[in-house]
């Protein structure tokens, strides 16, 4: 199977499988059990759409292939049986049965772990084993993670609906999160031989994609795929050939999408009419002002500082300080960059971009020997190929 067809019939997948376990959640009223028919009929899909191409019709083959291992299984249930029975296709199906599918898997009562794992095979229709090849994580532990996040939906009476307008705020972080954090792995994976995922850099868009579809006034939403598609814009200038990271004032800005970036750019626009700005509303307008800028000379470093300020009033963290000190050493200096960056030592001292930076910082003061350790320290804490390999380039020119 060629790799073009792999894309499509991964494709066919994530687009259907949600709206067919959105629909058969609706309709049997139990989540856990919805969730195996659509996870049997994805496996199936898998074997026979290779040999057999992809149908005319897939969603309605999945929803077919689940209703008949749903027969077979749940007969001993006349309740779910004779739901299956009785059930046409298509399937009655309100507007918001995937999103509703996606606040349930992104539940806060579910570890963070649990919750990735659940929207992967669930909304996205992966299998246990690929989610444990994305991670590189043994098959079983995926499956002990989604078993008990399903034991627990059941146990604790986990309502399938979209949460009330109070509780609204909070669970939509949670969902953005689970979003952020999958776009994360893949952007620069934590471990493995990969520098990125391009699988679950698209399951990660598609989830984007849908929330912002299903919540059109949520600016947050549009802020984090516009994130994504920023990101992704220039996902053929970043590594060379071999893997290796092509920092960004080294890119060739001729290898970028630059159609995403004007359609991504038009998705912050449209965030802040609302007049609601937020983490990822600003992480996108920073990823925005660099991809605008023609050159790496013509960066507008005091917007970026600017936006980087007001993210740090909105999220503020260690680790969002540490990239405002990246902008301010291209408008104060390296000096006053680094004050900052070791106000920081005690909190991040684990962190590995914390090193290397620092060590950038060092490099451009002339402090040399200083910058060399730090740069070692990134060394040992990092487990990415990619940065790897650019630490130890770094090193070997000091």
């Amino acid at each position: 199977m060629s790799a073009g067809a792999e894309a499509e019939l991964a494709r066919v997948v994530r687009d259907h499988a949600g709206r067919l376990a959105a629909s058969l959640v609706s309709l049997i009223g139990d989540f856990s059990a919805a969730e195996d028919l659509v996870a049997d009929a994805v496996e199936a899909a898998l074997q026979h759409w290779p040999v057999e191409d992809i149908p005319a019709n897939p969603e309605g083959w999945l929803y077919t292939v689940a209703r008949r291992r749903g027969l077979d299984v749940l007969r001993r249930n006349a309740r779910y049986r004779d739901k299956l029975v009785s059930a046409a296709w298509p399937p009655p199906s309100e507007p918001d049965d995937r999103l509703r599918l996606i606040f349930t898997c992104c539940h806060p009562a579910l570890p963070r772990t649990a919750q990735i794992a659940l929207t992967l095979r669930v909304v996205c229709g992966l299998t246990t084993a690929q989610i444990a090849r994305a991670f590189l994580i043994p098959e079983s532990t995926v499956a002990q993670r989604i078993t008990r996040a399903k034991r627990k939906i059941a146990d604790a009476s986990i309502p399938y609906r979209i949460p009330d307008a109070d509780e609204l705020g909070a669970r939509l972080a949670e969902v953005l999160a689970v979003i952020y954090l999958l776009f994360n792995e893949a952007y620069l994976p934590t471990t493995g031989d990969h520098a990125q995922s391009r699988d679950l850099a698209d399951d990660a868009e598609f989830l984007a994609a849908m929330l912002a579809a299903l919540m059109p006034t949520e600016p947050e939403a549009l802020g984090i795929l516009a994130l994504i598609r920023l990101h992704r814009a220039r996902a053929a200038a970043r590594f060379t050939t071999t893997g290796e990271i092509i920092q960004l004032p080294d890119q060739d800005r001729s290898r970028w999408d630059h159609q995403v970036i004007a359609d991504a750019t038009r998705l912050i626009a449209r965030a802040a009419a609302f007049r609601k700005p937020g983490p990822y509303q600003l992480q996108a307008a920073i990823v925005a002002v660099h991809a605008e800028a023609p050159r790496w000379a013509d960066t507008d470093w005091e917007q970026i500082l600017l936006l980087h300020t007001m993210l740090d009033g909105l999220a503020p963290s260690p680790v969002t300080k540490l990239h405002r000190a990246v902008a301010l050493r291209y408008v104060s200096g390296p000096q006053a960059a680094l004050a900052v960056v070791d106000d920081l030592a005690e909190v991040l001292s684990g962190y590995h971009l914390w090193h290397a930076t620092r060590a950038e910082l060092l490099r451009d003061l002339g402090r040399l020997d200083e910058a060399r350790v730090a740069d070692t320290r990134a060394l040992q804490l990092t487990h990415n190929p990619a940065e790897q390999s650019l630490l130890r380039q770094r090193i070997s020119w000091a």
